[in-house]
């Protein structure tokens, strides 16, 4: 073995699947995928890992892919400091043979962000993590101090490299096996992760309140990723909310901070008793909170308001199904309407305790709460009607047994509920808890996200990312890919009985009719369509009018993929015009790759 370590029965043996040599855990601790065993992530050693990766990263377009001497090497850290040159980019593409000939691309920068952090940061910044469904990536991790020859220390010149093998990682997920991120997902890190193994992975979110200033951000969608430690994982697993409000009281930066420190302290230790453990399997992760999206509670003075999205009815039915007769555990969304969240600390011995950050530059108004757990155990004799209590970093209400079994009623028939809470005799109740269905979700979906064609907002449209997409071959190398569908209208009697685009079969049947003539007619003309990467054709359907836009950059496509588009697309809509067609607006997300 490497390590010239004797094997014994605690330093157990392993074989490295690329040599095929036996090692020690300490020596064949990494994993890594190969082509001869499908590409699935196998064990691999340390001396293996770094032939795999060789290939692995490059430098576009003139630097040189491998950084041999100092003068490159100081040369590349001047290009990344320099505030005013643009950030360098890094090519990433698996080198196995008949992959994906799509880049992954990541621009990286050395930021000193003193605007309100003080904090020297590497940012990496993804592009192209659209072309397989997932969306793009933002990662800003604090510069490092590093041992220098002169036994000094001093700053780390270059970006860690197992940031970019990170993200490659999950584009291949994505690529090869359709597993998305989503925000507050999550992703795990085996073995030794930037210099330590404490380091466990990334916890991912969406921006809110943070200062994004100097930051170099993709187009939106995005999603920011925040380094956690090994005991922190678990609670990424089954309650991220509250673990991303506790690096926020950490690093006292409401909701959470952006940026990423290296071998920091866990803000979690042994999970211990706390009320999550009644409601979820903290150990083998079988089950957890059942989670609505857009459900947030809302605590006022002498008030709180659960507000359910009518969207998400059938979450709601679902978890209302999977309760039992006697308690109803919902995990919340975060709001940006409130001022302030609470927020669980876990203490030296173990126990945990309630408290709340807020907005800097507001007063508190609306508190926020990470869950809500509705009792129904309250007796009769006890001469209450309802009891309101905040348990850790939710909210709990207690209330008779037929006033949980009405209120489960009226939620099925999607009615408000209003639970009066104090004492019987009292004309005037101690607090009043409302369960109320709204139209809007507090966080609408696509936020920031706009059209191709004319710039118009997608914020709250509803959109599928096409999974398995099919690749369209033009001249010169070039590939053409489908890849999302929005639905921006839709006739209230063509929804689904569970308001989801994908249970749609007509519009889906509709719109992969539509992407395959339009990815043969713009096919043969992608040459012309350099050096736009995203194309945009939006189809309107109505009984009297019948008409399709296309268009990238906000500009109108060339004369040459119109005609070509026309000759293909007409017959079609005049043919769903006449027929039995849903009445839609729709937009379709193609993506192009240049040579």
């Amino acid at each position: 073995m490497n390590c010239s370590q004797r094997f014994t029965v605690i330093r157990r043996r392993h074989h490295c699947r690329a040599c095929g040599r036996v090692l020690c855990n300490n020596c064949c601790s990494s994993r890594a995928r190969l082509e001869y065993m499908e590409s699935t992530e196998t064990r691999v050693c340390l001396p293996c890992l770094q032939v795999l990766r060789k290939q692995l990263i490059t430098l576009v377009p003139t630097l040189p892919p491998i950084l041999n001497g100092p003068d490159s090497i100081e040369q590349l850290h001047q290009t990344l400091v320099d505030p005013i040159s643009p950030p360098v980019v890094f090519a990433m593409q698996s080198s196995q043979p008949g992959a994906d000939r799509h880049q992954l691309l990541v621009r990286v920068k050395l930021l000193q962000l003193d605007c309100c952090v003080r904090r020297k940061c590497w940012s990496f910044a993804t592009s192209g993590m659209r072309w397989v469904a997932q969306d793009e990536i933002v990662i800003l991790l604090e510069q490092d101090s590093v041992a220098t020859t002169d036994e000094s220390v001093g700053d780390e010149l270059l970006p860690p490299a197992d940031i970019f093998y990170h993200l490659f990682s999950i584009y291949e997920e994505a690529m090869n096996k359709h597993h998305v991120i989503i925000n507050l997902g999550h992703t795990v890190t085996p073995g030794t992760f930037l210099g330590s193994t404490e380091h466990g992975g990334f916890l991912f979110f969406r921006t809110s309140f943070q200062c994004v200033q100097q930051l170099l951000l993709p187009t939106p969608p995005y999603l920011v990723a925040v380094l956690l430690q090994r005991w922190e994982i678990p609670w990424a697993k089954v309650f991220p909310l509250r673990l991303l409000l506790r690096l926020g009281a950490e690093f006292r930066y409401y909701p959470c901070p952006l940026f990423s420190v290296r071998k920091r302290k866990s803000v979690f230790g042994e999970v211990g008793h706390t009320i999550v453990n009644l409601l979820a399997d903290m150990r083998n992760f079988s089950y957890s909170l059942p989670a609505v999206a857009g459900l947030v509670v809302h605590m006022e003075e002498k008030e709180t308001n659960i507000l359910l999205p009518k969207s998400r009815y059938q979450q709601v039915c679902k978890a209302l199904a999977q309760s039992n007769d006697h308690v109803i555990s919902l995990a919340a969304s975060f709001s940006p309407q409130a001022d302030a969240h609470l927020v669980c600390l876990q203490l030296d011995d173990g126990s945990y305790q309630t408290q709340a950050i807020n907005i800097h530059t507001r007063p508190r108004k609306v508190t926020g709460a990470s869950f809500l757990v509705l009792n129904g155990a309250l007796k009769s004799s006890s001469g209450i009607s309802g009891r309101s209590s905040i348990v850790e970093d939710g909210v709990m209400v207690q209330l008779l047994p037929d006033m949980l079994s009405n209120l489960k009623q009226a939620l099925i028939r999607m009615e408000n509920y209003t639970i009066q809470c104090g004492k019987i005799i009292d004309d005037q109740p101690e607090e009043t808890v409302t369960l109320k269905w709204v139209d809007q979700e507090p966080s609408p979906v696509n936020l920031g996200v706009q059209s191709p064609i004319d710039g118009r907002s997608f914020t709250g449209i509803s959109s599928i990312r096409v999974m398995q997409p099919r690749d369209f071959k033009g001249e010169g190398h070039r590939l053409l890919r489908w890849t999302e569908l929005f639905v921006i209208q839709i006739e209230d009697s063509a929804r689904s009985s569970s308001n989801r685009i994908e249970d749609n079969g007509d519009i889906t049947r509709f719109a992969e009719t539509l992407a395959k003539a339009a990815s043969v007619a713009l096919a043969a003309k992608l040459a012309s369509l350099e050096p736009h990467t995203l194309i945009g054709l939006r189809v309107s359907l109505d009984g009297d009018s019948v008409e399709y836009q296309a268009g990238a950059g906000q500009t109108s496509l060339p004369n040459a993929c119109v005609e070509e588009l026309d000759s293909s697309l007409i017959p079609i809509l005049h043919r769903e015009s006449s027929g039995q067609g849903v009445p839609c607006i729709v937009e379709l997300w193609f993506q192009v790759v240049h040579p």
